[in-house]
């Protein structure tokens, strides 16, 4: 969705080139659960059992979620090797979870190719694009504060934006507002893989997309572009007072009680952590990018999270936990997108009934969904952004598992066939 730059080796943030990483797949590494239909009893522990699942609510969700024993439980686990298998992914770690059927949680692979070290539900990740779930909410507790309106022109708060006078900030949620996304930007390209240790500012990344022509009118159809991110970021911090990584953690995370989850100033990366690999290099040669710099995805990209966050903040998106019904309301209302199936609304997408985002950023993937129909919650978080036959591996992932446990809701999010690999990741990643 939306990639339109053909040159290889690049993509948007969460959509990928091809690409093989030859990694033996493990056993599943650990499980965690709280009833006695969950599969912790039947597996052996590889790594830490630090994680500890939520309890789970006693109301049942319907008939259509199978409980999380054993017997599904083996097929969930058999269905996540062979994606790892198909894909070479390095490592991976699953929760999923509903209310009254248990929970599955478990990690396969290895955390650090290097040494052997397995994977772990514990470990702290970087989740590229989900950051926009978080932009945006913040962005959407200023429009319950009265500080901002969707409608807003977003040269109301921006000077120099192209169009700016008619791109509403609920365009630049949309992705309907029709500005150039700064990563596919060949100067762009260059300067990342040529020093991804190096930080970005915010202006630079406006430069890039600003030096091209806009791409079509406002509303006019759907087009992601991290630029858009970029300046609801912006608009964060001037309407809220204070800078956006601030606000994130004043305004967002603390109030879901969401407390390893952070927005970084730089490379900084807190322990334990997984390494990620990426192809989406100079030379298109495989490499560690654990320590790379994310500031050039900032407000589109930039944060890290944990498996346990992550299952909190996938029900605190979906229901409007932060915000007024009335602005939930508004989020929710998804537009259509090229790909049958999917629509976005403001920063989340609704895959099948699934809603949240996935995320992509050299080196890692991720993906949080809800599922209201069986109040159903599903992340997936794994140590290489590097596709299979030009899909995403945490689409993979995601698609085998609700294949198993929501066949009426199968969650698939295949690349368009007009669309291109660009810096960075996916028109919804």
């Amino acid at each position: 969705m939306g990639c339109s730059q053909t040159r290889r080796r690049r993509r948007c943030i969460g959509l990928a080139t091809a690409g093989l990483l030859a990694v033996p797949v493990t056993a599943p590494g650990a499980v965690a659960a709280d009833s006695a239909s969950s599969t912790a009893s039947s597996a052996a522990s590889t790594t830490s059992a630090a994680f500890s699942a939520p309890p789970a609510s006693p109301s049942d969700p319907g008939p259509g979620f199978p409980e999380l024993g054993p017997a599904v439980a083996a097929r969930l686990d058999t269905a996540i090797q062979q994606v790892m298998r198909e894909t070479s992914v390095p490592g991976v770690v699953v929760s999923l979870s509903a209310p009254g059927k248990g929970n599955y949680v478990r990690a396969f692979g290895v955390a650090d190719k290097a040494n052997g070290t397995p994977m772990d539900p514990g470990l702290y990740m970087r989740i590229g694009s989900e950051t926009k779930t978080f932009t945006v909410t913040a962005l959407l507790e200023l429009v319950d504060e009265g500080k901002v309106k969707l409608d807003d022109p977003i040269g109301r708060y921006i000077d120099n934006v192209p169009n700016g006078d008619r791109i509403t900030l609920r365009d630049l949620a949309d992705m309907r507002s029709g500005l150039f996304n700064y990563s596919e930007d060949e100067g762009f390209y260059k300067a990342l893989t040529s020093d991804p240790n190096r930080p970005m500012t915010p202006q630079e990344l406006l430069d890039y997309s600003f030096r091209h022509p806009v791409q079509f009118q406002p509303g006019e159809k759907f087009e992601y572009s991290n630029t858009n991110l970029i300046l609801l970021g912006l608009v964060v911090e001037k309407a809220g007072g204070r800078p956006l990584k601030d606000f994130v953690h004043e305004k967002v995370l603390e109030p879901a009680g969401l407390h390893h989850t952070l927005f970084p100033a730089g490379s900084e990366f807190p322990s334990p952590h997984a390494h990620g690999y990426t192809d989406q290099t100079a030379s298109g040669a495989v490499e560690d990018a654990t320590d790379w710099n994310p500031s050039w995805a900032w407000a589109a990209g930039a944060m890290i999270s944990d498996l346990r966050d992550l299952r909190t903040w996938a029900r605190v998106v979906a229901t409007g936990a932060l915000l007024t019904p009335r602005t939930q309301a508004e989020r929710l209302k998804t537009l259509p997108t090229p790909i049958p199936g999917v629509g976005y609304g403001l920063g989340i997408f609704n895959v099948q009934g699934w809603i949240g985002h996935n995320g992509s950023l050299p080196g890692y993937e991720s993906l949080t969904i809800y599922l209201p129909e069986e109040r159903a919650t599903l992340v997936v978080l794994l140590n290489t952004d590097i596709l299979h036959n030009r899909t995403e591996p945490s689409t993979l992932f995601g698609k085998a598992i609700t294949e198993i446990v929501t066949p009426g809701h199968v969650f698939d999010l295949p690349v368009p066939q007009e669309a291109r690999p660009t810096a960075g990741g996916s028109p919804t990643g």
